[in-house]
């Protein structure tokens, strides 16, 4: 006991900052199966190295016989940093798929011989090519939902033949009838497996193979066994069939592994993860030793407390191994809760709050924004832009910049030139259809994304002309490339916009948790599934993850409508209920560019204005007026000025219609100013004093 003492101080104060008692525990567990139950921010990682620097010290394992498994490079990366930082190099600590390959690619000439293998970076031309031998008309989408289901079931141990009876017991939103699945599965494998005298590997292969080695040779078995002697697999929730199935592999009748998780921050279960090793980790191993962490050292009491209340109503198996946070930080402010009258009211309140936390202190690049689907962003693009807050978009790209979008903008301006009439929105609507905009939301996970994405965009557009009745197709273009332009801001450090799901082990000072309404958080096709179903109670979960990534600030929001003036008929989420305060709706703000009504009329001649930049010069195109050139050519070297110092482009400043429209009204004050379009009040903080120094100049 006086050595372990020992031992204890030296891993305390010598490698790494101090342990709880619990975290202890684990650390010095003897050799053996150890279960480490983790809730979020209570220090797994320290844990994890200690331990692992422990068997080291006390010459259970050498360095270089342990294999740490994670399920990230950049988790893999730190927990390397951490160990040697505490002098214990020589640890592999890989992801399931790295750690496969290099033992792949080792054993391979022994169990193969000569043929070779290639590593494919993505599936999707040869599922196409699969789809086409089966006779399918499949759309991009429909590739892309076939290839994520072939990883669904090759992950979950299913075979093409098996495909159809195992998707008939469970209730899987599948792209395609089963029997057709099954078909492009099989045909799918056909292709790869020879390829010219190469065999093509995708990524499930690589466990599929490095197991199949270890089971069906005694000498590889033998050979990898006396390699590696002690194993570490971190969120282990996670886990699918088939990595563990690797995992058993690498085992074989030994138990030397500790295993750290959380079943109730399992939100993967559709790529075919699954809790189930977790719970049962204990069943498997009846002698082994079971640790609950739970101390919270990230967030704040306050926050600690929102998250263990949200995840209190949780239903079924996974709720009977939750943890109880205890936050360890000092008291910070209470969660906000906030109801918003429609989205856009709601996005320009939180770019509202988020100005106030960067004015206060808090850098930009510690605030996140996170929302249950991508096409949510849009308008938190929009009101950030406006707002002149610096923003990034992980894990998806910004709205504009999606594929869908893109070529929705393509098809529009291609049927404006044509001439294309009719009411505005329906003719839009007939346009995005051929592009994935269909009555109902399809089945499949790309082509669900791909609609919400085009719904949001048919919306946009139902606002846009609610706001101008006199809009017209080129118009229409012209005012969403404006939006498309402006939404590209040099790449900095800025707010994080992130779906949920992307946010799963990343943390910020304060978090946003946004359009948290039913229908939305749960999302539509879970509740669908009954609502005590477990995919409204994995939403549940997502939940708990996003309130738990918030070290001391976090906002709760939801919207009653999706645009201003829309019927306010949503709920908040009810993972709220008895939550959340009873608010009433707040007044909407001052109008955001939607919602500017007003027919625009030339200054000259007062007719009607529908194109954009007869908007933006408050004329029309033909009707002449006095442009002071000396003026616009000074407006325009330090509009090129401007935008060096701030290193953006030049149009982000003000574009060339906004200077002219200065070069010809005039403007000696700020309300002069602030009344041509394109100036807002940012705009008018950032450069007003500028501008209306060099118009005074030329007067």
């Amino acid at each position: 006991m006086e050595a372990m003492s020992g031992l204890e101080s030296g891993l305390d104060s010598a490698r790494g900052s101090g342990l709880d008692g619990e975290q202890r525990q684990a650390v010095l567990a003897a050799r053996g199966p150890l279960c480490v139950l983790a809730g979020a921010g209570t220090g797994k990682t320290r844990t994890i190295t200690h331990r692992i620097a422990h068997l080291v010290a006390q010459g259970h394992v050498a360095a270089g016989q342990v294999l740490a498994v994670t399920f990230t490079s950049r988790a893999a990366g730190e927990m390397r940093t951490r160990l040697r930082s505490m002098d214990v190099g020589g640890v592999q600590a890989l992801t399931f798929h790295a750690a496969a390959r290099r033992q792949l690619s080792y054993f391979w000439p022994r169990v193969v011989g000569d043929t070779s293998w290639q590593l494919m970076d993505s599936k999707f031309a040869v599922v196409a090519q699969a789809a086409n031998r089966a006779r399918l008309q499949a759309s991009t989408d429909d590739v892309r939902d076939l290839a994520g289901e072939i990883e669904w079931a090759k992950a979950s141990l299913i075979s093409p033949e098996d495909y159809p009876a195992a998707v008939a017991t469970i209730r899987r939103d599948i792209p395609l009838d089963a029997a057709k699945v099954s078909t492009v599965y099989a045909g799918y494998e056909a292709l790869k497996a020879n390829r010219d005298g190469v065999a093509l590997l995708d990524f499930d292969d690589l466990l599929l193979h490095t197991a199949a080695a270890i089971e069906n040779d005694a000498a590889v078995a033998a050979e990898f066994r006396d390699r590696y002697r002690c194993f570490v697999v971190d969120e282990y929730q996670d886990v699918t069939p088939l990595q563990q199935r690797v995992l058993e592999a690498w085992l074989g009748d030994r138990d030397d592994l500790t295993v750290v998780g959380d079943a109730n921050q399992t939100i993967y279960s559709f790529t075919g993860a699954s809790p189930r090793y977790l719970l049962d980790f204990s069943r498997k191993f009846p002698e082994a030793m079971v640790v609950r962490l739970e101390r919270d050292y990230r967030s704040t009491p306050q926050v600690v407390s929102l998250a263990n209340r949200v995840i209190a109503g949780a239903r079924g198996r996974m709720a009977g191994s939750r943890l109880h946070l205890i936050g360890q930080r000092p008291p910070g402010p209470e969660p906000v809760f906030n109801e918003h009258p429609d989205e856009v009211a709601e996005a320009a309140g939180v770019a509202r709050a988020i100005k106030e936390l960067i004015e206060a202190g808090t850098p930009a690049a510690e605030i996140a924004v996170l929302y249950r689907i991508n096409a949510q962003s849009e308008v938190y693009e929009e009101a950030l832009t406006e707002a002149g807050i610096a923003f990034q978009v992980r894990g998806g790209e910004g709205f504009f910049s999606r594929q869908e979008i893109r070529q929705s903008l393509v098809a529009l301006q291609r049927a404006g030139e044509r001439g294309a009439d009719g009411p505005l929105p329906e003719t839009v609507r007939a346009l995005l259809e051929p592009l994935g905009l269909t009555a109902e939301a399809p089945t499949g996970v790309r082509a669900r994304e791909r609609w919400e994405a085009l719904s949001a965009l048919a919306e946009l557009v139902d606002e846009e002309v609610a706001a101008r009745p006199e809009l017209d197709l080129p118009a229409l273009v012209a005012e969403l490339r404006v939006r498309a332009d402006s939404r590209h801001p040099p790449t900095v450090q800025g707010v994080t916009l992130a779906s949920l799901h992307a946010a799963k082990g990343l943390e910020w000072d304060a978090v946003f948790l946004v359009g948290l309404a039913d229908n939305t958080l749960p999302i539509s096709h879970a509740l669908a599934h009954g609502p005590d179903s477990e995919a409204v109670e994995e939403e549940r979960r997502l939940l708990y993850v996003g309130i738990t990534r918030a070290r001391e600030h976090l906002a709760l929001s939801w919207a009653l409508a999706r645009a201003p003036g829309g019927r306010q008929s949503r709920r908040p989420s009810r993972f709220l209920g008895g939550i959340a305060p009873q608010t009433s709706a707040e007044p909407a703000p001052g109008k955001s560019r939607r919602q500017r009504g007003g027919t625009p009329r030339c200054r000259v001649c007062n007719a009607v204005l529908t194109a954009t930049t007869a908007i933006m010069l408050r004329r029309c195109e033909t009707c002449a007026v006095d442009v002071d050139e000396e003026l616009l050519a000074q407006l325009k070297e330090w509009r090129l000025a401007t935008a060096k110092e701030m290193s953006v482009p030049a149009y982000v400043v003000f574009t060339d219609n906004t200077l002219i429209a200065i070069a010809e009204s005039l403007p000696t004050d700020d309300a002069a100013l602030v009344a041509i379009p394109g100036i807002g009040a940012r705009k008018l903080e950032q450069f007003g004093a500028d501008v209306l120094e060099l118009v005074r100049a030329r007067q």
